[in-house]
């Protein structure tokens, strides 16, 4: 006879895929590996990657909120 044991999700939920939205926009350097076009006298390949380090932060802590509590 099997024993079958449901073992608890913890705090996985869809909210939690958001969260690899910045991996895939950053894993192909060959997207914006460029220079132009310039913002604030930055190259793009810098500034698409401080950006996306802010809106690290910010989506991190909507998963957070949003998940918090659950």
């Amino acid at each position: 006879m099997r024993l079958i044991v449901k073992r608890p999700r913890g705090k996985r939920t869809g909210w939690n895929w958001l969260l690899i939205v910045p991996a895939i926009a950053l894993a192909f350097p060959s997207i914006y590996s460029r220079a132009t076009p310039e913002f604030l006298g930055f190259p793009f390949f810098y500034w698409y990657q401080i950006a996306w380090i802010l809106f690290s932060a910010l989506l991190t802590a909507v998963v957070y909120f949003a998940t918090e509590g659950k």
